[in-house]
């Protein structure tokens, strides 16, 4: 069983999120699994049963761009605030992030969410320790922590037996924005990245470890491009 890969480079959250609803809705069970990598320009996104108090601001128009990053929507100077319909609570997508979409059918792998979870986790975590970072999943808040310090966030969505929406690995990027929100839900909790702890790789570098831990956690063969 393959796996499609497919590099998107920087693209619009809204764009993918669309195109990952139109791949599933047309899919079918012959439809070969995807795994799409992407970095996106400065987001916050909400989840589809999360709570707006998380977002620590009043509105989008109080949160400036982090400097630097040269994104503009309409013309404006902020970071906006979409509401998705992927599971979980408020998270921060930016530059210097790498975003994995898993396009998955999970009848055919023959897990359910929970085990899809665990195995996302679990892939994250080999993908530090390739890099000498000890890390670890934590059963009442789904992601992957170093030292208590958020570094990946997941964020999923089940129709018909398919996923999509997917996980998000802190590579090199301003952290800034997290601080404007309760990240994934929980007050105060730190968040922390790859640059941070002292590993200064670029999100296309740590895609080559992530793309072979998550192929192994899952059993694909080989990649289909």
């Amino acid at each position: 069983m393959k796996l499609r890969l497919k590099n998107l480079g920087v693209r619009d959250y809204r764009d993918t999120w669309t195109a990952m609803r139109e791949f599933t809705e047309a899919r079918t069970p012959e439809t070969i699994d995807e795994l799409w990598l992407v970095e996106h320009p400065p987001v916050y996104t909400l989840g589809r049963n999360g709570d707006p108090a998380h977002i620590l601001i009043a509105s989008n128009d109080q949160v400036p761009l982090p400097e630097g990053e040269g994104y503009r929507e309409r013309g404006g100077d902020t970071i906006p605030i979409i509401e998705s319909d992927r599971g979980g609570q408020v998270t921060y997508h930016g530059p210097g992030q790498l975003v994995a979409y898993t396009l998955f059918d999970l009848n055919r792998l023959g897990i359910g969410i929970r085990s899809l979870v665990t195995s996302l986790e679990n892939a994250v975590i080999n993908t530090l320790s390739q890099y000498g970072i000890p890390s670890e999943a934590r059963r009442d808040a789904p992601g992957v922590y170093v030292a208590a310090k958020k570094i990946a966030s997941l964020g999923l969505r089940i129709r018909k037996g398919y996923s999509y929406h997917g996980f998000s690995l802190n590579v090199d990027m301003d952290l800034t924005p997290f601080t404007s929100i309760n990240p994934c839900g929980y007050p105060g909790l730190q968040v922390t990245q790859l640059k941070d702890l002292g590993v200064p790789v670029k999100t296309y570098e740590v895609a080559i470890t992530l793309v072979g831990a998550v192929m192994r956690e899952f059993n694909y063969s080989g990649i289909d491009l």
